[in-house]
């Protein structure tokens, strides 16, 4: 392309591109660039002809610096090598670029107005930045390789319309951070085996896509933190089999997903998983299989249908007592969840508070039994009602000594007469009482005295009872030995 076939526009920028200046086609009294007239567009074939084949100059370092600019066309850089640095800042694109399997040391669409962008598996060495940029189509960046850091705050994308993912990072590895605070979308962000080295920040984003996913990060990989504070999702979350070094922060976020799954962390491993000053989520919470080493979750957030099979946690924050944190496991979506249990109970341990785990294990013993045939269900109302299932083995002795009282009252009004006069030994209402409760003891009692009418039924009672002391005692006694 000879510069006698350029506009007045695009002979400023031609001139610019071998010394690296910037050109910016904004006026100061025009913030909003309403006027995009011949003064400020630029073709998109001029942009590519420089970046493939501009001047250059010796002693300085070529670079396409432009901003305020209309760019008409496609620019078409895919497969291209690009040495000079692209920034693009301000511009309105009639088009969106093509950047396919391009490779460039920088790219700058910052604060810029695009129909999408076709960018799947570009290279950048250096940042990718489209801070406060807008696009009306899709952002496709799947399997790209960015040395550095993804910029996409305060940006919009909003394709609702659209069929595919409106920002396609699926596949992607970003060299340090993926920096996107304040991000809109209407449609599907797509996360899918993507690598972050460094941060992923959301906070105060708005995801929107009701009923389907406003994020699908499977297999995520962080190696830094996951922030999304402040947020706002509608449409399910996911993360099924990521991989987080650092926190996932939720902290005051609002996650919509009615009638289903809102978090799907399945079979993820995350160092610290917050959920704390923010509303219980509209939807379920799925950390099935998941292995987390600090669960900081506030009750208060904990929603009404959660799945917790196979979830593994080192410490659960903030200390709670037992009767506030059993709700949680006592709504999972499966119904009795044995290992949910178990590992609140191990939690309890670690720091030391057994009498939590108690209740949380006699809870456990309590929930099992609701599955139960009708002669178990039976059976364990009586473990409950005796010794609470081993874990309340006091109750027992007070059932025994109420239990003697009563025979020694009894008995001790009416004694029963003597089997052989002459032959029994001293009649002692309380060891009489103690021989029909305790079947393991003889006092000589029992053997030698025989009680009449409704006395004698009381004795058959005793003995039933103290049978089933016995019996009750010793299954606790055996499941809190198995526990250790």
């Amino acid at each position: 392309m000879e510069i006698d076939d350029l506009t007045p526009a695009e002979q400023r920028v031609w001139r610019a591109f071998p010394r690296g200046e910037a050109v910016d086609f904004r006026e100061p009294d025009d913030p909003g660039h309403a006027d995009w007239g011949p003064e400020r567009t630029v073709r998109a074939e001029v942009l590519r002809a420089l970046l493939l084949n501009g001047p250059q100059r010796d002693g300085e370092i070529p670079a396409l610096s432009l901003a305020g600019a209309r760019v008409t066309g496609r620019l078409d850089l895919q497969y291209a090598t690009i040495d000079p640095p692209v920034r693009l800042r301000h511009c309105l694109f009639e088009e969106p670029p093509r950047c396919y399997a391009a490779r460039l040391r920088e790219l700058n669409l910052s604060e810029s107005v695009l129909p999408g962008l076709v960018a799947h598996s570009v290279q950048v060495d250096g940042a990718l930045r489209m801070t406060r940029s807008r696009f009306t189509g899709t952002v496709r960046l799947g399997g790209a390789q960015i040395g550095g850091s993804l910029y996409l705050e305060s940006a919009r994308i909003d394709a609702p319309a659209a069929e595919e993912p409106v920002l396609q990072l699926n596949q992607s590895a970003i060299g340090a951070d993926l920096w996107a605070p304040g991000l809109r979308t209407r449609g599907q962000i797509r996360l899918n085996g993507a690598g972050v080295a460094g941060t992923v920040n959301l906070n105060e984003a708005r995801l929107g896509h009701p009923e389907h996913a406003a994020l699908d990060a499977e297999t995520l990989t962080v190696e830094g933190d996951m922030l999304v504070r402040h947020a706002e999702v509608e449409g399910w979350f996911g993360l099924r089999g990521a991989r987080i070094a650092g926190r996932l922060d939720l902290t005051y976020s609002r996650l919509s997903h009615p009638g289903a799954t809102a978090l799907r962390a399945s079979s993820s491993a995350i160092g610290e998983l917050w959920l704390r000053k923010s509303p219980a989520m509209e939807g379920a919470l799925n950390l099935r299989r998941a292995q987390i080493d600090v669960l900081f979750l506030e009750p208060e957030s904990v929603p009404e249908q959660v799945l917790l099979n196979g979830l593994v946690y080192s410490s659960l924050t903030p200390q709670e007592p037992a009767e506030r944190r059993l709700p949680m496991v006592e709504r999972d979506r499966e119904g009795y969840v044995p290992h949910a249990y178990e590992q609140l109970a191990a939690s309890y341990l670690r720091i030391g508070d057994e009498r939590a785990a108690r209740l949380v294990r006699l809870a456990k013993e309590r929930r099992h039994r609701t599955t139960l045939p009708w002669y178990g269900r039976l059976w364990g109302h009586v473990q409950d009602a005796t010794v609470g299932y081993g874990f309340r083995p006091l109750r027992a002795a007070a059932w025994l000594l109420s239990l003697v009282a009563v025979g020694s009252v009894v008995y001790g009004v009416r004694p029963p007469r003597a089997l052989k006069a002459g032959e029994a030994p001293e009649f002692n209402p309380v060891f009489y009482t103690l021989d029909l409760l305790v079947p393991v003891l003889s006092f000589g009692q029992e053997a030698a005295y025989g009680p009449r009418g409704w006395y004698q039924w009381l004795s058959y009672v005793l003995v039933v009872t103290g049978w089933i002391l016995a019996t009750t005692v010793v299954a606790g006694v055996s499941r809190s030995v198995s526990r250790q």
